[in-house]
């Protein structure tokens, strides 16, 4: 779906503009998207896999949720939002934890250009992982991992073709509030 999205400076800061999420990714401007990290009582993460239809890192593993942020609307229900389409889940302002604004700027050799501020939250996943109903053409699967299996599929990143290898760090930090949490 094309959906109209604010653009935001090369710092974050609302420029008052909007446009179509295609002519973001063709000509670059900077906007925001939502990420959302679940995480289990028992101390496991819940990742995606990216669908195999996506334009950009097909079936890789990565954030539990994550979609832009959509003109005129609040970083928080673009999480709400994004969760209850992609694994339909529904979630509440107050569970979600802002841990922090990463920046991700990248080219792709298919044309796209990402110049996305990840605004990236934390939450407790409360329902067995077989009650998520994945969103086809987004989510081809999920599943849960260990802290320590994350940290080894992390470490070999860079040639096992799980996660998006170039995210290692943003991986890593994320790693490292969850497991403050836990």
């Amino acid at each position: 779906m094309d959906e109209f999205i604010d653009i935001v400076d090369a710092s974050g800061n609302p420029t008052g503009k909007t446009a179509l999420k295609s002519i973001i990714h063709s000509k670059g401007h900077y906007h925001n998207t939502a990420h959302l990290w679940l995480y289990t009582k028992a101390g496991e993460i819940l990742l995606a896999q990216r669908s195999f239809t996506k334009a950009i890192c097909p079936g890789l593993w990565d954030v539990s949720v994550a979609g832009h942020v959509d003109a005129g609307e609040t970083i928080e229900q673009a999480t709400i939002r994004e969760t209850q389409e992609e694994i339909g889940l529904t979630l509440q302002e107050h569970e979600l934890l802002k841990i922090g604004v990463f920046p991700c700027f990248q080219h792709y050799d298919n044309g796209i250009i990402d110049n996305e501020f990840h605004h990236t939250f934390i939450a407790k996943l409360q329902i067995p992982i077989e009650q998520l109903k994945p969103q086809p053409n987004e989510v081809e699967n999920l599943k849960l991992v260990s802290t320590s299996m994350f940290e080894g599929l992390l470490k070999h990143s860079q040639t096992n073709n799980h996660f998006i290898a170039s995210n290692s760090s943003y991986y890593t930090a994320i790693l490292d509030q969850i497991k403050i949490v836990l």
